[in-house]
């Protein structure tokens, strides 16, 4: 059976004793952003499921989105003092759950309603083309009680002989499920633990006997998704470290605690480890853990060839020790300049950095602009004008508003008229030299047959136009590739918005031969 990260950890057992070190410890923040906005959408999906109010539905959907794109913790906000029902879709009530979340890891409604709607069909609603009518009637009609169940139930034909699915649905079905069985154990996405990321960082800075640290890891390398949290610290005293992170206020279950090393479950489900290291080792540990292993077998190779040995400890000859305890002097020891973590897979970056000719990484303050936002005239939450105002603050030069044609009826998406409007709205903004340039854009639907969802005479008045697949996505590889290359042959396609229409942990690559 497919083991669900949605799933609650239970309470633990027993807890030590809680930090008392200053004002977040005297009101622990156990629950995150991401903990919070992902109890909201399952609250939603048991509501959908059972057919309740649309507009109650959309609230805890537009509560979810709106604690995602925050760019601070609503638990931080909340000690500060500030009223969370300014945010955007925040009412009394939900503002009183987020609380209760923050400081309890719990949610009551969620614990109220959740035995009232199938998990099975929870996770049956999320796969293409399902919904939750489909996914209660898989439950129900079929007697299923996990994904196995319906695996078995599709492959023996009982799935397209029920009412509304059919032989194509019932692939279409057993390719999803293969797809989520196949991601094993579960993995999150990197935006979603960069808070638990930084706040246990900045946890264990308090901790007696710290000296640094950081997350290493596929983390550290910025890959996509993560399956867990490794921190790696400099520490005088490695067991008091070590004692401080296992009593982190977002803990749930402690996995491990020795001299050295510690895990914990979160309530989130996230796993987190940490190791603490001699200062003289910090830079060495932060390279081994970081990784890649490919890449690390590569540096090990370098340094044998140097008559060296490079572990977790340090860089050694012989039994001396060379170097260790920063990551540059690991690097310098094998002849290589620093090489970004990034880089760190095993694609070249050592030859490169052996030749001087390391890429050089993108940076925050390397970009201009953004050719790709969504005003509330679609499924944004703010006006052009608002976010206009934003880009100037943060020193970007221009931004594109580029809202979802009116295929997308679901994001409210614009007909001809209303993009003409607003055409006109933003020549008028320009004309008054805000200080951001606003380029006039729209993501247009590509239709099954390759058209694009507005017409030409309407895309030509556009300083850019991005097209975009949302439906449809089992066509053949053949039908779908010619799909696409008609709708960029369009006189007006600027640009092709998300190329594979791949969701990550959500929804695999249509085909398509790139």
């Amino acid at each position: 059976m497919m083991r669900r990260h949605e799933e609650r950890p239970a309470p633990p057992r027993t807890r030590p004793e809680m930090p008392r070190a200053g004002k977040e410890e005297r009101h622990p923040i156990i629950a995150r952003n991401e903990d919070i906005a992902r109890s909201f959408d399952e609250v939603a999906d048991i509501f959908e499921l059972k057919g309740d109010n649309p507009f109650r539905i959309r609230a805890y959907r537009n509560a979810a989105r709106t604690l995602r794109a925050l760019g601070s913790e609503v638990g931080d906000m909340l000690l500060q003092g500030q009223d969370l029902t300014d945010l955007t879709g925040i009412g009394d009530d939900l503002a009183e759950q987020i609380t209760e979340m923050v400081h309890t890891g719990r949610l009551t409604k969620l614990d109220e309603i959740a035995s009232s709607a199938p998990h099975l069909a929870i996770e049956l609603s999320r796969l293409p083309g399902i919904g939750p009518k489909r996914a209660m009637r898989l439950c129900t009609e079929l007697g299923a009680h996990d994904l196995d169940d319906i695996k078995k139930a599709a492959e023996s034909g009982k799935v397209g002989k029920l009412r509304g699915f059919g032989a194509s649905l019932e692939r279409s079905l057993l390719d999803s499920l293969s797809a989520a069985m196949q991601r094993g154990a579960p993995r999150y996405k990197l935006a979603a633990v960069e808070g638990y990321a930084s706040a246990m960082l900045s946890y264990l800075g308090r901790a007696p006997g710290f000296l640094a640290g950081a997350v290493a890891g596929s983390f550290r390398r910025r890959k996509e998704t993560v399956g867990d949290l490794d921190i790696i610290v400099a520490a005088r005293d490695g067991k008091a470290v070590i004692d401080w992170f296992v009593r982190a206020p977002e803990v749930a279950r402690i996995i491990s605690a020795g001299a050295t090393r510690g895990s914990v479950a979160l309530h989130s489900g996230l796993q987190i480890d940490a190791r603490a290291v001699p200062e003289e080792s910090y830079g060495a540990a932060l390279v081994y853990f970081t990784g890649s292993k490919a890449h690390n077998i590569a540096l090990r190779c370098r340094a044998q060839e140097r008559g060296l040995k490079i572990n977790e400890y340090g860089v050694f000859r012989g039994e001396e020790a060379v170097s260790g305890e920063t990551e540059e002097s690991v690097y310098t020891a094998v002849g290589l300049p620093l090489i970004e973590p990034e880089l760190r897979e095993d694609q070249g970056e050592i030859e490169a950095a052996a030749q001087g000719n390391l890429p050089d990484l993108i940076r925050l303050e390397d970009i201009q602009g953004d050719l790709h936002v969504h005003t509330n005239e679609s499924d944004g939450t703010q006006t052009f004008e608002v976010m206009a105002n934003e880009a100037r603050r943060q020193g970007v030069r221009y931004i594109a508003v580029t809202d979802h044609s009116r295929r997308m009826t679901v994001a409210h998406g614009l007909s001809a008229d209303r993009l003409l409007t607003q055409i006109d709205r933003i020549d008028a903004f320009n004309a008054k030299g805000a200080g951001v340039a606003i380029l006039k854009g729209i993501e247009v639907d590509i239709l099954e047959n390759g058209a694009l969802d507005l017409p030409d005479s309407v895309l030509a008045r556009l300083d850019l136009v991005v097209g975009a697949i949302h439906s449809h996505f089992g066509l053949s590889l053949v039908k779908q590739t010619e799909r696409i290359l008609r709708a960029m042959d369009r006189p007006h396609f600027s640009i092709l918005a998300h190329p594979t229409g791949r969701l990550l942990l959500e929804r695999d690559a249509y085909s398509v031969d790139i």
